[in-house]
Order: structure tokens, then sequence, then C-alpha cells
């Protein structure tokens, strides 16, 4: 596994009352296909629910991944840092846009966006914390708290810019989960509340099992197989078996 990618869904439990969070996670394998990995309740703002769901995930043989993608939530970002500390973690650039924008005027977001997204969509991993000050330096006096939350953890917004050229489409953001859950969403919103885990959980993963049996495979070369083996020397990861060829030639 090289790329992973860790979400979560909260759907209505009727014994409890309240919103349950689902914990998912789904990854990029070394030949480029997509496979949904791991589904467990849990909330991504516990901390102790994500080390679980994470460790859990490791009992079962996953390796260190080059990167992980999240959102924001504190718990999930520090389980993930705590496990697999030497992986690049990426945040969600989605998730990140959004946070930005609920802190703009309505009509200071197209603006600003344009040049956020020049930031985040940098050509280089070199050009893009040139950006980020051009925006900063432009924006931080009027737009206090927007530009506080651009800059919060900024360099994790940038890391995807680490990894080949032709995956980064693909890396940056957790959307394809967000699409998996929108499924979800439709197939579970005639029932209003679930009478128990065991059905919520089963009619989700049904959901999003049927999705990810569409997810189309992303292109994995030659040459983003030598990039890769190349990072993961870099980064202090495991190699897998065969990727010490990529590394000596």
């Amino acid at each position: 596994m090289e790329y992973l990618f860790i979400d979560a869904v909260y759907e209505g439990l009727r014994q409890w009352g309240c919103s349950q969070g689902i914990l998912c996670a789904w990854g990029i394998c070394r030949d480029g296909s997509k496979v949904l990995l791991h589904l467990a309740l849990g909330s991504r703002e516990s901390y102790q629910n994500c080390l679980d769901f994470i460790r859990d995930m490791v009992r079962r043989g996953l390796q260190a991944p080059v990167l992980v993608t999240t959102d924001g939530a504190p718990g999930l970002i520090r389980a993930v840092t705590e496990v697999w500390g030497r992986s690049l973690r990426q945040r969600c650039l989605a998730h990140k846009m959004r946070n930005i924008l609920d802190k703009l005027p309505r009509d200071a977001q197209v603006a600003v966006k344009r040049r956020v997204r020049d930031v985040f969509y940098a050509p280089s991993l070199e050009m893009a914390p040139e950006r980020a000050a051009e925006v900063l330096e432009d924006y931080r006096e009027t737009y206090p708290a927007a530009m506080r939350s651009f800059n919060d953890d900024l360099e994790a917004c940038l890391v995807y810019l680490r990894c080949p050229l032709r995956h980064q489409r693909s890396i940056r953001t957790t959307n394809l989960l967000e699409r998996a859950f929108q499924e979800s969403r439709r197939r579970t919103k005639v029932i209003p509340h679930f009478f128990t885990e065991r059905a919520c959980l089963k009619l989700v993963f049904s959901a999003l099992w049927k999705t990810s049996q569409r997810w189309r495979a992303v292109t994995t070369t030659e040459l983003e197989r030598q990039q890769l083996a190349l990072l993961r020397q870099e980064l202090g990861l495991p190699l897998y078996p065969g990727q010490e060829t990529h590394v000596h030639r």
C-alpha cells in the first residue's frame, strides 16, 4: 500500500439518540488499484478511536504507506503521526479550503479561493511557500481568521508535491471517500435511525463496498514505481519486495 486515506461518516443510531461516527480507510496499491481497507465505529475526533482503528489495520498486515491523507481532526492526526511517524501526512485540501472559505465574507470568497488554489496546486514544492507568503501578506490584516486557517498546518497541505506528478491529483484530498459516503447517505436517508450498531455498519459497508468496485485505478508506470521506491528510502520506510532494484538502478 503506497497511499492511505482515512475519513469518517456519521449516521444516527436510535439506541443512543445521537450521531455515531464510522471510520473508513481505503488505499492505493503499488499497481495503482484502489481498495477499501477497513470500516469501524468511532469518531475521528477521538484519538483512542483512531489509534485502535489504525492499529487494527497494522495487526492485519498493513505496512507503513508513503503518504496518509486525512482531514484536520486532531485525534486522527495524532494517531496517524504516532503509528506512521515517518510517512508523509497530507491534509485534505477540499476540507481545508472549506475551512478557509467559511471564515471569509461571501464577496471575498472567489478572489481568495483563486489565490489559495494557486498555492495548494503549485507546480512544485519549491514554488508553493513563495506563493503562500504572498497570500498571507496580501490578506493577513483584512481577513485574519481566514489567513490563520490557511497558515495552520500549511506544510501538510503541500507535502503531496513530493510524490510522483501523475499521482498528485489522486492523493491530495479524501474526495473519493466523500463521494462514496454520499452514496451511503442516499441509501440510509430513507431509514432515519438504526436499531443497532451492527445494522448501521452493515448498510454503510454495503454501500461503500459496491461503490468501491467501480473505482478506477491510478496509472502507475515503471517511472512512478522508481520514484516511490526512492521516496520510501528517503523517508526511512521499509521497501516492498522487488523495490530494492528500483533504488539501486
